[in-house]
């Protein structure tokens, strides 16, 4: 009688805990605001991806990915996505993020068109997540809105205050004037 042999990636043992003060997000999509424009268009910022050891990797700039080194700050919302969902898994993760950060280290940054968003959308369609190579920056920037959790209450008044100042400010003037 043959004893079947256990594939490796589903005894493989892996943690999905965020550890907030060291910055790890394992399986995680992370954002933080870009001051000026994030102050104006609140749900518009920085976004990156995480490794399973939970180390950020993010397109900062023309021919560059930051690793461990979070572009405009320490990551303010995140959205942790589960690793089976990965065409697999936990390898084909970690295979995805790396393979979308060697192209970006590539490519020139463009705020409108090829960005930190579009990195992260690359690392999702390499992976096949969720069975879909179907990712782009807008869906991300959207889906962001609704499963990103804020890391606290502060990075939530971080996020949003200046937006509320800004538009207070101007209900004034408008009101006053």
């Amino acid at each position: 009688m043959e004893v079947p042999v256990p594939d490796p990636e589903e005894t493989m043992t892996y943690s999905t805990h965020i550890d907030f003060s060291r910055d790890r997000y394992p399986f995680c999509i992370v954002w933080t605001p870009i001051p000026f424009l994030t102050w104006i268009f609140p749900i518009i910022g920085h976004m990156g991806i995480a490794l399973s050891s939970g180390v950020i990797r993010d397109f900062a700039g023309p021919y560059f990915v930051s690793e461990d080194n979070f572009g405009f700050g320490r990551p303010t919302k995140f959205w942790q996505l589960e690793p089976s969902l990965a065409r697999g898994g936990i390898s084909g993760w970690d295979a995805g993020v790396t393979e979308a950060s060697e192209i970006y280290k590539g490519r020139m940054h463009n705020l409108f068109c090829d960005n930190c968003h579009s990195h992260v959308a690359t690392a999702l369609n390499i992976m096949q997540y969720s069975g879909s190579s179907n990712w782009n920056m807008v869906k991300l920037a959207i889906l962001m809105i609704f499963y990103g959790k804020y890391v606290s209450f502060w990075t939530f008044i971080k996020t949003w205050i200046p937006f509320i100042i800004l538009v207070l400010s101007a209900i004034l003037m408008i009101y006053f004037l």
